[in-house]
């Protein structure tokens, strides 16, 4: 027999807040990225009192939304209990579950593909791995999902990359610095998102490198945390699943 969303509703409500009188609130975490369009906008939605998935979870949730530079940063909340789900790539997301030993994680929806490139200096040809050699790349947070792309690349192209040197030096910037320093010619690449990739391109003239389309895919997942107080498939979580993950009422 199926529960009804009102008997689901009360037990949601008594796993997260308690009394099954108050509200159900939800801390969500995201990155101020066009690739994460769906936290972006939801953000924004909610600022605004017209809540997407408020509207959809129900009448007494609340949604908190939380802003971070990249995945390793969002995965810390998870652990830290400041958030309770977000949006984040595959790299950080593997990495905590792995970190928890699939015990604190759940990965329930897929959310977006692609959105990340590898942009190189115009007055440089940099296609190949073994061109990198000497080079120094940006990437927005060590242990993210273009971070590890990127050492991944070149370590298969046939450099020795360490965290802090190597044959080719990755260095891991927040977004908005990277603008800056791949302006000045500070870096000679940078392996980052949108709407960087496009600022990059038509505020310093950078180019796409083509090996982009083949490896630079980035897959957003939703990630469940603490919520459930380490209980495996409990209600709070197959609600999310259901109602989250696909977005249906």
């Amino acid at each position: 027999m199926k529960m009804s969303i009102f008997a689901l509703s009360i037990l949601v409500a008594a796993f997260v807040s308690g009394p099954v009188s108050g509200a159900t609130k939800i801390r969500a975490g995201h990155f101020p990225n066009i690739t994460y369009a769906q936290g972006v906008i939801a953000h924004a939605l909610s600022r605004q009192g017209k809540g997407w998935f408020e509207q959809r979870l129900g009448p007494d949730t609340k949604i908190e939304w939380f802003v971070y530079n990249a995945g390793p940063s969002a995965m810390e909340a998870i652990f830290a209990k400041s958030i309770d789900l977000t949006y984040v790539g595959s790299g950080p997301a593997l990495n905590a579950y792995t970190k928890s030993n699939g015990q604190e994680i759940r990965l329930i929806a897929g959310a977006a593909n692609g959105g990340s490139g590898l942009v190189v200096q115009p007055d440089q040809n940099l296609k190949a791995a073994m061109d990198f050699r000497g080079k120094k790349i940006a990437t927005p947070q060590l242990g993210n999902t273009q971070d590890i792309s990127c050492r991944a690349w070149l370590s298969e192209g046939g450099l020795k990359i360490t965290q802090l040197s190597g044959d080719a030096q990755v260095l891991p910037t927040q977004n908005p610095d990277q603008l800056g320093l791949f302006r000045g010619k500070k870096v000679d690449a940078v392996w980052t998102v949108e709407p960087w990739l496009s600022r990059l391109e038509q505020e310093a003239s950078g180019k796409v490198n083509a090996m982009d389309q083949v490896i630079g895919i980035m897959l957003v997942i939703v990630v469940i945390g603490l919520l459930a107080d380490k209980i495996l498939f409990s209600p709070w979580e197959r609600f999310l699943h259901r109602r989250w993950g696909t977005g249906r009422v």
